[in-house]
């Protein structure tokens, strides 16, 4: 690895390969990845170079899975729309264009993820404001359908990840991005869980509507000291891939631990 002057890196794809793969992460893994690109420092060729690094060390037997999801596309009364004033809210649920999953760009999910939908070959699931994208052996399988009142729940791409036994890698972000705990939000059984009323514009036979659904309320605002907690019970090893902390774990045992937390601590 070349040191610049400053502490900030520049790191090409042979050596993301190579301190990715000293993280413990293998071919034929399936991968839910979350990015920082810029926590990582200079990556030559950006957001391509760490996708393509990715790529090669799971090969053609692993699969990555990424958020790709559109919370824009949410009712404004759910403050997804801070920045303009109330009196707008009817306009936008007037003319909100309508979810296209081959078009619909991921909002706040990072430059590699919204890189990542538009790969050759990668499919993204159906839901207008939820959708995950996925590339490889088990793509299909975990896109196809994602109900669009069960974001995160029984049968959706997250829980189809846990059938599969897949890892967790955070690139330089903390718990509070890791999407997996909501699957864990879904199976855990506290006072305070409930269903709210979304809304969310869609194409219904070709043509635009605004359309509200029931699913269960989300709450991320303790995943990051239940993260902290759960890699102190299970000595999770902090790695160092370019500048970026990297975390990389199994799914199945986080989302179990995960719920059995909410359990006692959500009220």
């Amino acid at each position: 690895m070349i040191k610049l002057n400053q502490p900030k890196l520049i790191i090409t794809k042979e050596e993301l390969v190579a301190q990715l793969r000293a993280c413990g992460i293998k071919e034929g893994q399936s991968l839910c990845v979350h990015a920082s690109l810029s926590s990582l420092g200079f990556v030559i060729g950006g957001p391509e170079t760490l996708i393509r690094a990715l790529l090669e060390i799971v090969g053609v037997n692993g699969t990555l899975m990424m958020p790709s999801q559109t919370w824009k596309n949410l009712d404004p009364q759910t403050g997804v729309h801070w920045e303009v004033p109330v009196e707008w809210w009817p306009l936008i649920r007037a003319h909100w264009p309508a979810y296209d999953k081959e078009v619909t760009p991921a909002i706040g999910m990072g430059v590699v993820a919204e890189m990542f939908r538009k790969w050759p070959g990668a499919v993204r699931s159906d839901h207008p404001a939820r959708s995950f994208t996925a590339l490889g052996k088990h793509a299909e399988y975990l896109t196809k359908d994602h109900d669009l009142s069960n974001i995160f729940g029984a049968g959706s791409p997250l829980d189809k990840f846990y059938q599969l036994s897949g890892q967790v890698l955070l690139i330089g972000v903390g718990h509070d991005k890791n999407t997996s705990l909501h699957l864990a939000e879904t199976r855990a059984d506290f006072p305070a869980k409930h269903n709210v009323n979304e809304s969310s514009a869609i194409l219904v036979d070709g043509v635009r509507k605004w359309v509200t659904y029931p699913t269960q309320a989300v709450d991320d605002n303790d995943f990051i000291p239940l993260g902290l907690e759960y890699e102190t019970a299970v000595n999770l090893q902090v790695h160092r891939v370019g500048n970026a902390e990297v975390r990389f774990m199994e799914q199945r045992p986080l989302v179990d631990w995960a719920t059995d937390w909410m359990q006692k601590h959500r009220v």
